[in-house]
């Protein structure tokens, strides 16, 4: 599916789930008094406070589950995590929500009064700050502090496959080994500061000035291997007789050879000439993001990775934060944000998925701007009469949910009659040549049966005719309404809509079915549901009635987000179906399904969106040019994520006769 940018969406936030870790206990405070104005409860329902802490180096401190909402509260915070059944909760920048059952490494205890920003949804709550996490434990009071747990006896030897890798120079770029950093012990050891790093699950070890320990998965900062060990010369504070590390220098024992990352920097090359970096952009200002589109990519997080997504779905502006977060936009964007460049030092935060590169800070963007030669979209805007006009051609009597031109030149207006208005009769005709005088502009007609939400077509014959299937509820989801067009300009026809469900009527009652006329001129009548809000028809039928009504299992897989079903007949044969985010050629005879084609793109954060009702996209098919031997284009544009949670401002494009039919 090609996919091309049309009008903003609304901004968003993206869901992120991820595995549960086992748990961290420490003593909770004891609970204080509520002031009178804002302040950090003691309690949130069965979470306790449990203090204000640092964000972790190089993710998220609580990195299970989060959200952000414009009304967030501690309670909200709450109930989120509690249904996830974590440990702990935590605030932050007075509109995020994270959840966790243990502190990453690198998340330390950090000073009350640092969490002093004011919850989005309740002035009278703080929700953190910026870096800073306000944390609640689940029966915190009951939590066992580390510190106070029985001492563990000093390991004596390596863990399995851990060598020595000699003497390393620690900085001057910042320390080669950061990811966790133990509180100084007085028996260090390098075997017992290896033990530790294992049972954490990292793979090197450092000591260093006699009672340091520091762990990671490889040697970050460009740190370099030094060629005189003598540099590592203070004796371990657990065993005189060995050296760890010395003042800047650091003894390295690592699980195999470890790998080395140079000090992080922005990446500007690798980009193709398509990206260029502007700088490091505030974010959060007012709470609101500088750029609406967010998405997350835990221990993926690259500047390529972030670039691509948005790219894809034509938005010229990307800016990364936090090691881990992408967001998407337009250029514009920050300026309507007043987000302005900072220091580059704001933007300190290595990529989660590039330890080399810099992903942003803390409420800090690291902002590229689209310049490939190739623009991702372009507007043309018509000028003059070129641009066209509106006009008011006469006051209206309904608000019509289905209208057609007839082969007169007069428009047919159908509404939900049955439960429309009560002076209603549900069908209505407009005769343009009579558009200065309103009695005689509209004919009254007459529906037996309720319209709404049924489908609709013109038929192939020399009347014209105009059929309408399906409906609102009982006899309506079977109905099969006709009308033969007649009068001319300035007289008034005579003939009405006529039906009679005893007489003709559809196999299965539908709501919200799609009709397509066929090469044969017999009419194909695809899915809906039996009635109003109810159980899926997952079949399709002719009409007039040949055969069975035959079942489609990929219309009962994807209920009930593939109502009203993009339906076209294919030049060499077939037809083509488009619903929910999936679309396939069926054989026009058997109805089988010849070829499954891709899926459609859907929103830049979250691939399962769909553009069938009750996601609300529509489609058409592409001009063809003579000699008409390109294949048929099919145009899908707008829907919405799943529940109609976010309105999708792209549309996408298929060839489906192609040899090799891809989405765009």
């Amino acid at each position: 599916m090609r996919l091309t940018r049309a009008s903003r969406a609304l901004p968003s936030v993206f869901l992120l789930s991820a595995a549960s870790a086992q748990s961290t206990s420490t003593d909770a405070p004891a609970a204080t008094v509520t002031p009178s104005g804002p302040s950090q409860p003691a309690s949130i329902d069965n979470y306790n406070w449990y203090g204000c802490q640092t964000e972790a180096t190089g993710t998220r401190a609580l990195n299970s589950y989060t959200y952000a909402d414009d009304g967030m509260t501690l309670e909200s915070c709450r109930d989120f995590c509690n249904a996830q059944g974590t440990t702990f909760f935590g605030t932050e920048y007075g509109r995020e929500c994270y959840c966790g059952n243990k502190f990453q490494s690198g998340s330390v205890s950090a000073p009350a009064s640092d969490c002093n920003q004011l919850c989005a949804g309740d002035s009278l709550q703080y929700c953190g700050a910026g870096n800073r996490l306000s944390v609640y434990a689940l029966n915190g009071t009951d939590i066992v502090s580390v510190t106070s747990a029985t001492p563990t006896p000093v390991p004596t030897t390596f863990p399995t496959g851990w060598t020595a890798q000699g003497c390393w120079q620690d900085g001057p770029n910042g320390r080669i080994v950061p990811t966790y950093n133990a509180p100084d012990n007085d028996n260090l050891t390098p075997q017992s500061c290896a033990q530790l790093c294992d049972s954490l699950n990292y793979t090197v070890s450092g000591t260093e000035y006699y009672k340091q320990c520091f762990c990671s998965n490889a040697i970050y900062n460009g740190g370099v291997k030094g060629t005189d060990d003598t540099k590592c010369n203070t004796p371990c504070s657990g065993d005189s007789s060995v050296n760890c590390g010395g003042a800047g220098y650091i003894t390295i024992y690592s699980k195999g050879t470890p790998q080395t990352y140079q000090p992080p920097v922005v990446q500007t090359s690798g980009l193709n000439g398509t990206w260029t970096y502007q700088g490091c952009y505030n974010d959060n200002i007012n709470n609101t993001r500088s750029l609406p589109w967010q998405l997350f990519f835990p221990g993926t997080m690259t500047a390529t990775v972030c670039l691509h997504q948005c790219a894809q779905f034509g938005y010229a502006a990307a800016g990364l934060e936090y090691g881990e977060e992408c967001y998407c936009g337009d250029p514009g964007d920050l300026t309507n944000a007043g987000s302005t460049k900072q220091l580059e030092s704001d933007c300190n935060i290595v990529c989660a998925g590039n330890a080399s590169a810099i992903c942003g800070g803390g409420s800090r963007l690291s902002t590229y701007f689209w310049t490939g030669s190739t623009p991702l979209y372009v507007f043309h805007y018509p000028q003059g009469t070129n641009a066209g006009t509106y006009s008011n051609l006469v006051g209206g009597v309904v608000t019509p949910l289905m209208t057609m031109q007839s082969i007169t030149g007069k428009v047919t207006f159908l509404e939900k009659w049955g439960t429309g208005a009560a002076n209603s009769t549900g069908a209505y005709e407009l005769d343009l040549s009579q558009t200065s005088n309103f009695t005689r502009a509209w004919r009254t007609m007459h529906l037996k049966t309720d319209v709404f939400c049924s489908a609709g077509l013109i038929l192939p014959d020399k009347a014209g005719r105009q059929l309408t299937i399906g409906g609102w509820s009982l006899d309506s989801t079977y109905g099969v309404r006709l009308y033969t067009p007649d009068g001319s300009d300035g007289v008034k026809g005579v003939n009405d809509w006529q039906e009679n469900v005893s007489v003709l009527k559809l196999q299965r009652g539908r709501w919200y079915p799609s009709a397509m006329v066929m090469t044969n001129g017999s009419i194909l009548v695809v899915g809906g549901e039996i009635g109003s809000n109810d159980k899926a028809e997952p079949t399709l039928e002719i009409l007039p009635t040949v055969g069975p009504y035959l079942y489609m299992d990929w219309l009962a897989r994807t209920d009930p987000n593939n109502l009203y079903p993009f339906l076209a007949v294919l030049p060499g044969g077939g037809i083509f179906v488009g619903y929910w985010n999936e679309a396939r050629i069926l054989n026009e005879v058997t109805f089988e399904t010849t070829k499954v084609l891709p899926n459609m793109p859907g929103s830049v954060i979250n691939p399962l969106s769909g553009r069938t009702y009750p996601l609300e996209g529509a489609s058409v098919l592409l001009p063809q040019i003579a000699p008409y031997t390109d294949p048929l284009g099919v145009l899908m544009c707008g829907g919405s994520t799943e529940g109609g949670g976010e309105a999708l401002d792209n549309c996408v494009s298929i060839y489906p006769e192609a040899a090799t039919p891809r989405g765009h």
